[in-house]
């Protein structure tokens, strides 16, 4: 009875899992130096891919004076350090400038990382009313 459980819970979690795989990953834009980079690298770093935002969205590391990705060719240009841009399915859901400290960098990801799935375009309302 207990193998059964532990397999509908596991079925469970997985169904409500969403279906990103690795269609989305947050970009972190750094450079030599950067005194707020190795902050983030102090606070963040270590725990991120253990995170549900880490796993939603894998950090991946450019350095602002290195190679341009080719895989990001539409990606607007990255001034300051650290940048992190939120990238699905290739195209860019939002950035981050700088680093405002670990309590609001989480709800900062958190807030792009709900717009994923977001429906881009107008919206039409199906109700009545105004």
């Amino acid at each position: 009875m207990r193998r059964i459980s532990l397999g509908a819970a596991l079925c469970l979690f997985l169904i409500g899992l969403p279906i990103l795989g690795n269609a989305a990953e947050l970009i972190m834009f750094e450079e030599a130096g950067c005194p707020w980079c190795a902050r983030w690298n102090d606070d963040i770093a270590p725990i991120y891919p253990k995170t549900a935002e880490g796993k939603v969205a894998p950090l991946r590391r450019v350095d602002l004076h290195g190679d341009w990705p080719d895989d990001l060719p539409e990606l607007k240009p990255v001034h300051y350090t650290p940048t992190f841009v939120l990238v699905a399915d290739g195209r860019e859901v939002g950035r981050i400038l700088g680093y405002p400290g670990e309590d609001f960098f989480w709800g900062l990801l958190a807030g792009l990382i709900a717009e994923i799935d977001a429906p881009v375009g107008p919206q039409t309302s199906s109700g009545g009313g105004q």
